[in-house]
């Protein structure tokens, strides 16, 4: 398994191509939903950064944090959850959940939004990691489909979570560069 200070280190990376990536859009582009009706790519980074902060770095710190409730806590890893933990990353498969309020992402109000939260992102996760090495495993917070979760499997997922988005990055891209021609 990837250690937490090789996983910041690649999710730095990751974070740096899409700021980079980022830079090459129009608000107009960014905003461009997919003829499949699925997110646009600004949709997507809202996504990212949204799920990094309130739910995936938020649940490491409810880890992290010695509550009663969570004293001794210990939820099991669905078979799907240790499957993508002995992996290291999420199966390269397009996951389409209907569009719903409670779940899809606004449309950016700008581009600066989108900078400004991935960077508050990565702010967060240098933040969290040095503490991951003292963190109990048996403090866990349920994952909706991956069961039971410590905070340094909270932290790893951040940047399973922003690899696996390389893949609807680039179709994305690709439908854009097709829409242009």
């Amino acid at each position: 398994m990837v250690t937490t200070k090789e996983a910041l280190q690649r999710f730095e990376e990751t974070t740096a191509y899409y700021l980079q990536e980022l830079d090459q859009f129009s608000l107009d582009q960014l905003k461009q939903t997919p003829s499949d009706n699925g997110w646009s790519i600004g949709q997507m980074f809202q996504h990212l950064i949204n799920s990094a902060l309130y739910m995936q770095l938020r649940n490491a710190d409810q880890c992290l944090v010695q509550t009663q409730e969570l004293q001794g806590a210990s939820a099991e890893k669905t078979e799907a959850g240790a499957a993508i933990f002995a992996q290291g990353s999420f199966p390269p498969v397009r996951v389409q959940v209907p569009p719903s309020p409670e779940y899809t992402p606004k449309q950016p109000e700008d581009k600066e939004q989108l900078i400004q939260g991935l960077h508050t992102v990565i702010r967060r996760m240098k933040e969290i990691e040095p503490a991951l090495a003292e963190a109990s495993r048996q403090n866990t917070v349920p994952h909706p489909r991956f069961g039971g979760l410590s905070a340094e499997e909270w932290f790893l997922l951040v940047e399973m979570h922003y690899r696996h988005h390389l893949l609807q990055l680039g179709r994305l891209k690709q439908e854009l560069i097709l829409e242009k021609a």
